[in-house]
């Protein structure tokens, strides 16, 4: 047949021969005019609806419509310039659309040999062994074909050629000019780095991703590294989403895709301990909150995180928020996973609660500033941890402190609500004494302190009293061995015993006295304000 060239009209694709065309195929909204002879000889598919179609004649003419064609329109041409014996332009672009479009129409060498199957299938093999680049064009063409590349093992066979290369020395790809196209350009600066594969494979769509981590799991690669790609990836995803913090609409397509993306990145992190870092385990909890992703995934990041605590420092757990009016750091995840830590840590509070203790006291330092945070989010964190998680509060005093300094506008309420964790036993001598003098802190606590600082001057010097009679008693026992000298020592003890009484009875009378001018200050006050 003297076919002489395939011409576009509009949507009509129009084959130019001496013979009148007998077959018109309807692809997606393009009408294809050809010929029989050429096409079902090397197309099951069209051989078998043609004949079924045809019935029994050969000059009647056929129409055939398929709708589901991978690759569409474009493949089609290819595969009828194919058929027609026509020069094909194959490229790494067009290679796997046109892969599955041959599988498609059943175009294999049964029907004749080195048909488009094996043709194909011939180009896409080189393509993804020899170049690194063209194998990513590969995956980015497969996106409209997916559930077909997947089938036909083209993602496998991309992602394990990735994988092989991600894992091998860079200086094992040779200097020739094979050896060079296997590899991305910006390799020539930094060789040495191991990380030189992150970008390319940051810009693939989440399946794709998917498929490359667990192709790299696979070949061995070093958990730390397939932890640090996912986060590089995940930094790039999470730059282009928005967060409906408020009202998630479930059924909006978008919505969607960013749940069932931050699904799929839980399900494939390594397992390795440190394989990961806690930063990046929080950003994806909070966007799994946000995103209401399954509850089980929610509750292992918890617990994995919790884990992970007690090797934390601060920096690690600085997750900002994403919202106008909200607080710079989301405080609020930071106490789901301290909650977690205490109630995994509630059987057995080792020393490494200390830590813990240490670290939160030092986030809530940090975050204090914040003239945005709120008094209902520092309390939360505060108390989220036992009073064995710290060796004293001075710490958490200087956190509480800074907190009012910044929020100048707290109520007295808030202010007795926050200060509530502040015992005095628990405070070094230095704090207690700061606390005493600051005029941020509630009247009702401060009085609190002074009348215990009273107390325990007291108690001192009765102690300090006591100490000094049994020195000398002890002395003269020692001295005379007089039983006489010890009947009087335990006589001038009893009097001691009875003198302290008295005072700790004038003390109390004083601190009702205290108390009863702190009313009335609290009465004046009331009476101020109003």
């Amino acid at each position: 047949m003297a076919a002489k060239t395939l011409e576009k009209n509009d949507r009509n694709w129009v084959v130019h021969s001496t013979t009148a065309s007998d077959l018109i195929v309807q692809v997606g909204g393009s009408s294809f005019h050809l010929h029989k002879l050429p096409m079902v000889s090397r197309s099951g598919y069209l051989s078998r609806l043609v004949f079924e179609r045809s019935n029994g004649g050969r000059d009647s003419s056929v129409k055939i419509q398929i709708d589901n064609l991978p690759g569409g329109a474009k493949a089609f041409e290819s595969v009828v310039r194919f058929c027609y014996g026509w020069k094909v332009d194959l490229t790494s672009s067009n290679i796997a659309p046109l892969y599955c479009a041959a599988h498609f129409l059943e175009m294999g060498d049964d029907l004749e040999q080195g048909n488009l199957i094996s043709k194909s299938e011939a180009f896409m093999s080189f393509l993804i062994f020899s170049s690194w680049k063209d194998t990513f064009r590969i995956l980015n063409s497969c996106e409209a074909i997916s559930l077909w590349a997947k089938e036909l093992q083209i993602l496998k066979r991309c992602s394990e050629s990735i994988a092989l290369k991600a894992c091998t020395n860079l200086k094992d790809f040779g200097s020739g000019d094979d050896g060079a196209n296997c590899l991305p350009e910006k390799l020539k600066v930094e060789e040495g780095a191991d990380n030189w594969w992150f970008e390319d494979v940051s810009f693939l769509r989440i399946d794709h991703f998917i498929e490359v981590i667990q192709s790299m799991k696979t070949k061995g690669m070093n958990p730390v590294l397939v932890g640090s790609c996912m986060a590089h990836w995940t930094t790039k995803w999470l730059s282009k989403i928005t967060f409906e913090l408020d009202t998630p609409n479930r059924k909006n397509m978008a919505h969607q895709l960013q749940r069932v993306t931050t699904e799929s990145l839980i399900r494939v992190l390594p397992t390795e301990e440190n394989s990961v870092t806690c930063n990046f385990l929080l950003q994806l909890l909070k966007v799994g909150l946000v995103m209401q992703i399954n509850s089980a995934l929610l509750e292992g990041l918890d617990q994995r995180i919790a884990f992970m605590l007690e090797q934390c420092r601060v920096p690690d757990l600085l997750v900002k928020n994403h919202g106008g009016d909200d607080s710079v750091y989301d405080v609020g995840i930071i106490s789901r996973v301290v909650e977690a830590y205490a109630s995994l840590a509630s059987s057995n509070l080792g020393p490494k609660i200390l830590a813990v203790g240490r670290l939160v006291d030092g986030y809530l330092t940090q975050v204090a500033r914040d003239e945005k945070l709120e008094v209902k989010s520092f309390q939360s964190l505060a108390k989220a941890l036992p009073k064995d998680a710290r060796y004293c509060d001075d710490n958490l005093y200087r956190a509480i402190d800074m907190f009012l300094k910044a929020h100048p506008n707290t109520t007295e309420e808030e202010r007795e609500s926050l200060c509530k964790f502040l015992e005095y036993h628990r405070l070094s001598k230095e704090a207690r004494e700061h606390v005493m003098k600051n005029n941020r802190v509630p009247l009702k606590i401060a009085t609190r302190f002074i009348l215990l600082e009273q107390v325990n001057m007291m108690r001192s010097k009765t102690t300090s009293g006591v100490g000094s009679s049994f020195q000398r008693t002890k002395s003269q026992a020692i001295l005379r061995a007089n039983r006489k000298s010890l009947e009087k020592k335990w006589l001038k003890s009893q009097k001691e015993i009875k003198k302290m009484t008295k005072e700790v009875e004038t003390m109390k009378a004083q601190l009702n006295d205290l108390q009863m001018c702190k009313l009335k200050l609290l009465k004046q006050l009331k009476i101020c304000n109003v």
